[in-house]
């Protein structure tokens, strides 16, 4: 087995024990350590195994058990993730905002989204539209914008392009 694949199963074990001690000494609800379980074994785990059908329906499963707004949002980041992996780009946005709404401090957010808007921008110049390309980039360069102020010395790819293009304020 390959060091690296060693390092993961150490690390993900030893994530799972701490998880394990700290629902059972944190004060939380049955339903909240349901979520939480659906949300690190159902989804976290399918998810980074590849299996998008079953990390969606534990993480819809850990919404509907979860009450706190700040974990909701890491679970709709998270369904942001698989839709984004599946090319189902509105539907990423979509949850990337919900995501946001709930936790407006999530620059990784932030910059799948303006992600997805340059992709789009590249898409609208192969297309022949450098109007609809020209919009798409402003709007990837304000969600970049957002995320390196909320996480400054980060996506250094992304400043520079702001800087090349002329965006960067």
């Amino acid at each position: 087995m390959p060091r690296s694949r060693i390092n993961e199963n150490f690390i993900d074990k030893t994530f799972s024990i701490v998880a394990n001690i700290l629902l059972r000494i944190i004060p939380t609800t049955s339903g909240e350590k349901e979520a939480f379980t659906y949300y690190r074994d159902g989804g976290m785990s399918a998810q980074s195994e590849g299996n998008y059908a079953e990390a969606l329906q534990n993480y819809y499963e850990a919404m509907r058990l979860e009450i706190d707004p700040y974990d909701r949002s890491y679970i709709l980041y998270n369904i942001g993730l698989i839709h984004t992996s599946n090319g189902e780009h509105t539907k990423a946005l979509e949850y990337y905002f919900r995501a946001l709404e709930r936790n407006p401090f999530l620059p990784q957010a932030f910059n799948n989204m303006a992600v997805i808007c340059h992709y789009r921008g590249e898409q609208a110049i192969r297309q022949g539209d450098s109007e609809i390309a020209e919009a798409w980039f402003n709007q990837a360069a304000e969600y970049w914008k957002q995320a390196i102020a909320l996480t400054p010395g980060n996506y250094i790819e992304a400043q520079n392009w702001l800087k090349i293009t002329g965006r960067f304020e």
